[in-house]
């Protein structure tokens, strides 16, 4: 849902489920050729909880950085970047959260 969601407002998906060792993104896609955006996907069965978007620990956005940090090295990225998550509901509803941390 989120990959479908993400290409329908203009990003180019460069991968899914990225993983360097124990370190995970879960999307990573190009916007407008310029932006490279790294991006969490929570979904929740039940919010009772908290929203999807509050289970992105310190500790897990620590992880993504340290992956993105990679995957940049890896790429010799000199642009932009920015972290975001998307939360998904339990009813299909969609929320994208940019900027969200670092």
């Amino acid at each position: 849902m989120a990959v479908s969601w993400l290409v329908e407002r203009g990003h180019e998906i460069l991968e899914r489920n990225y993983r360097i060792g124990r370190l995970e993104v879960d999307i990573i896609t190009l916007v407008d050729n310029q932006l490279l955006v790294f991006t969490e996907v929570k979904w929740r069965k039940r919010d009772h909880f908290g929203s999807p978007e509050e289970f992105a620990s310190e500790e897990q956005q620590a992880r993504i950085i340290q992956a993105a940090e990679e995957y940049i090295h890896g790429i010799n990225w000199s642009g932009d970047i920015r972290f975001d998550i998307i939360s998904i509901q339990s009813d299909g509803e969609i929320q994208h959260f940019k900027d969200a941390f670092y």
